[in-house]
């Protein structure tokens, strides 16, 4: 079996790589290293499967080459900010979605029969009620999530009339190696850079909002079943632990990984647009893809912080 892998040097797609070339698959890499950098992919640079183009997935040449005789495309390139997008909506619109229609059109051309989205929990906005299923209508809430609300409404389009076997994929807020550090990093990256420097965590609002945690690698191996899967075709499917956790148990979770548990918290004005309560509901992936997670959020964390004191070292 031969993957494209859009975005796969980055945190997520790094891990999806990994997974794939493990399993025997042939594996293309699109990146502009905009985000992602070869370093995440050390554990496999030597590996005679891996095929690494440096371009982006606006250009239609370089994304018709790179599906040559490929079986299945995951796409994962994007702007994955929503401080970012709030910032900068448009350039968030032309990556996320401009970028998927170039991709599908590519897919299309080249007759590739699967095609996994990477989108993200955030389209829900604040659901009416938790655990969150897909059937819930649609509020997002920033720039960066309705652009992941219009890309999957191209996959199903090009799913109904072109016939390509489309499978959208709602990630929860994914965590572990790899996680960007920098102004827009993930809140449990920001934990690790705080309570390491001798800081209390930061939080934004009083920490009693919730969020679902799940592992790269059990990300990683949902997008992969969802290749194999006959039924997934022409679907949209959570990706989660179908737990919520609040931020104030995250923080303490990371302070626990690091000794630093006398640190503790301050906190301060909720951003823009955050959502209070998040957390999905993953009876569709455990029907459909037979999908269910295998890292715990306190296995998780320890082997992120583990992973990032390395880093810092």
């Amino acid at each position: 079996m031969k993957a494209l892998v859009t975005g796969g040097a980055g945190f997520i797609g790094s891990h999806l790589v990994e997974n794939l070339l493990s399993g025997g698959w042939e594996v293309t890499v699109l990146d502009d290293f905009s985000s992602g950098t070869k370093e995440s992919l050390d554990a496999v640079l030597g590996n005679k499967k891996l095929r690494i183009v440096h371009g982006n997935v606006f250009d239609v040449n370089v994304v018709g080459n790179c599906f040559a005789e490929v079986d299945a495309c995951f796409h994962l390139a994007a702007v994955v900010s929503n401080i970012k997008s709030l910032e900068n909506p448009r350039m968030v619109n032309d990556v996320n979605v401009g970028g998927t229609i170039t991709l599908l059109d590519g897919a299309r051309k080249a007759d590739v029969d699967r095609f996994v989205f990477a989108s993200s929990c955030a389209v829900y906005g604040e659901a009416p009620t938790v655990p969150i299923k897909e059937d819930t209508p649609l509020a997002p809430r920033t720039p960066y999530a309705a652009s992941k609300a219009a890309a999957e409404q191209y996959c199903m389009a090009f799913y109904r009339t072109y016939g390509i076997g489309v499978t959208c994929l709602r990630y929860a807020n994914v965590y572990g190696p790899r996680g960007s550090v920098g102004p827009y990093s993930g809140v449990i990256v920001q934990f690790a850079q705080r309570f390491i420097g001798d800081q209390p965590a930061l939080i934004y609002g009083d920490g009693k909002q919730t969020r679902d945690f799940i592992y790269s690698t059990d990300v990683a191996e949902a997008s992969i079943l969802a290749t194999q899967s006959s039924t997934a075709r022409g679907t949209i499917i959570n990706v989660g632990t179908g737990v919520g956790s609040s931020i104030n148990e995250l923080a303490a979770l990371v302070a626990k990984a690091l000794g630093k548990t006398h640190l503790g918290v301050v906190t301060t004005e909720p951003r823009p647009s955050e959502i209070r309560f998040s957390q999905l509901d993953t009876a569709a992936a455990k029907r459909i893809l037979g999908f269910e997670p295998k890292v715990g959020l306190e296995e998780g964390i320890k082997n992120f912080v583990k992973w990032y004191a390395s880093q810092k070292r």
